[in-house]
């Protein structure tokens, strides 16, 4: 399976989002203004005579946001200023809930489409289902020009308790729902399952406060079902909370072994161990990383790899080991400011170098595929100063994120001419609401293993080449300069993608890897890896 690597931008927003400590002492104490610090008279007397003598009405609340975003800047790529209208929205993902309707959406034809109705959510129980269509939100029309994602959030979501009136299409009929809006989860674990009799799969979103205790439920599952080995996969988990870190590797790591430490200029060192009974302590134990797997991620990592608990499988980690903490502003923004370093147990800082400035470290993932070190392990070189050893006395290195035990390089295989035409014109991503709408009822397809049973029955590829037709992709059109194993190839990936895509939409979020995990060579790497052991 291809593992498409995020834009770096959008990478380094949710590393910076995410990686924070955010838990404050209460004893911390408010810093007044010290006018000693060397350079701060003479800001003050900048924004002075800007104020009084500037050409025109400065807007001195921008001129201050705007020297506060780059004195952070300065420096690292971590501690960064947040506005108070963005904290909520920021903290959202970590806080493990928002306030909101309780629904997936996409936006097809100019027109907002419900695209999953979270179980014992406000949306659920008014009575919406999967393929409504919105038609106004309050009274304002959302179609055309209106049918944008931040419209939705700007008008579905709202504090707990108000109510909203959305009008719905559904086939030929109008129905009006009202809505009061209510805490809405979100799910780091939303994909597990057992591969075999023995073998099961977690997928880890990220490192939110209900993360330990999703996963430890998802454990409870699996080992009913006969769980005797896992596969956790940490790639794309951008981080979190430092004791979500803490408590996740916690389940793993036998008491009283060192799992992180930090320390800083002002923050002596804090040892954080093992202190109680994990629940997955003794079976064998793969994780799956790769180049978007930070902070958080890579200190579970870290502590598996140094004490030999388990295999890494995948590509080097994105290199995060800074610690911040979350100070409030008094006008309800915040700054996250880098306080200390953490350290695996060995004693190795991952944390990438970033010396020469933010535009340069913001570029260290585009370099690594420059310099071939996603395709290949032989590319990757450490130098021995910064050399460790594991429990077992493996040698492992520091100074720029974690490598893997078993390497996994990017797939190269080129795409045929009429899957990069399907992708490139969002085919792939409208396609399935558009099936789901006609197709929602079908008895073949009532469940997901009737869906499996009957897929071929169904006759979806064709289906599926006849809308792109529609939109302007014709199959047969299209001259394929590429090797007939090229478009064969291709021509297999889009339809197991076909199958998987359709399966999330028509069952829900997580039916989508179930499908596609035959295609990832992570996957198939890790299978084979506890496979190997189990038959020893």
């Amino acid at each position: 399976m291809k593992i498409r690597i995020a834009a770096l931008a959008l990478l380094l927003l949710f590393t910076n989002a995410t990686q924070a400590q955010l838990f404050k002492k209460k004893t911390d104490p408010v810093p007044t203004a010290d006018t000693t610090i060397p350079g701060v008279n003479r800001l003050l007397e900048v924004i002075n005579y800007v104020n009084e003598f500037y050409v025109s009405d400065p807007n001195t609340d921008a001129l201050t946001e705007t020297a506060i975003r780059s004195m952070l800047t300065s420096l690292d790529p971590h501690s960064i200023y947040i506005p108070a209208k963005e904290v909520q929205r920021t903290n959202e993902a970590l806080v493990g809930n928002f306030d909101g309707v309780g629904i997936t959406f996409s936006v097809f034809n100019d027109t907002i489409c419900v695209n999953e109705v979270l179980a014992g959510g406000p949306s659920e129980k008014v009575g919406m289902l999967s393929g409504d269509k919105f038609l106004s939100i309050d009274g304002i029309k959302c179609t055309g020009d209106s049918a944008v994602n931040s419209f939705v959030f700007r008008h579905l979501r709202g504090k707990k308790g108000t109510v909203v009136v959305t009008e719905m299409l559904r086939g030929k009929d109008t129905i009006t729902f009202e809505i009061t809006r209510d805490k809405i989860p979100i799910h780091s674990v939303e994909v597990y399952f057992m591969e075999n009799d023995s073998i099961g799969y977690i997928s880890l979103l990220r490192f939110a406060r209900n993360s330990v205790d999703e996963f430890r439920k998802a454990v409870r599952e699996l080992k009913k079902q006969g769980m005797k080995s896992l596969i956790l996969d940490l790639r794309g988990n951008t981080g979190g909370y430092l004791d979500i870190a803490w408590g996740m590797a916690n389940e793993f790591i036998s008491t009283g072994r060192l799992i992180v430490y930090q320390e800083g200029r002002s923050q002596s060192r804090q040892d954080f161990r093992a202190n109680r009974s994990g629940t997955f302590r003794t079976g064998d134990l793969v994780v799956l990383i790769d180049e978007n797997s930070a902070s958080a991620s890579e200190i579970v990592s870290g502590a598996v790899q140094d004490w030999d608990r388990g295999i890494l499988i995948g590509r080097r980690t994105f290199g995060k080991g800074l610690v911040q903490r979350m100070y409030n502003l008094s006008d309800g923004g915040q700054v996250r400011i880098t306080t200390s370093r953490y350290f695996t147990p060995s004693g190795r800082c991952i944390q990438k170098p970033y010396d020469k400035g933010t535009a340069d470290y913001n570029k260290e993932l585009s370099n690594r595929y420059r310099h071939g070190e996603l395709f290949s392990i032989d590319s990757i070189h450490f130098p021995d100063s910064l050399k460790y050893k594991t429990y077992s006395g493996r040698i492992v290195y520091g100074g720029g994120g974690i490598m893997p035990d078993v390497f996994i390089p990017l797939d190269t295989t080129p795409a045929s001419k009429y899957y990069q035409a399907c992708r490139r014109k969002g085919i792939l991503n409208q396609f399935p609401q558009y099936y789901a709408d006609r197709h929602r009822n079908d008895t073949l397809a009532a469940d997901f293993d009737m869906y499996l049973k009957n897929y071929d029955v169904l006759k979806i590829d064709s289906i599926f080449d006849a809308f792109a037709a529609e939109k302007g992709v014709v199959r047969d059109s299209i001259e394929e300069t590429a090797e007939a194993s090229i478009v064969e190839y291709n021509d297999h990936f889009l339809s197991l993608q076909l199958k998987a895509l359709l399966a999330d939409r028509l069952y829900g979020r997580g039916h989508y890897y179930q499908i596609m995990k035959n295609e990832d060579k992570f996957y198939i790497s890790a299978v084979k890896q506890l496979q190997e052991k189990e038959s020893k």
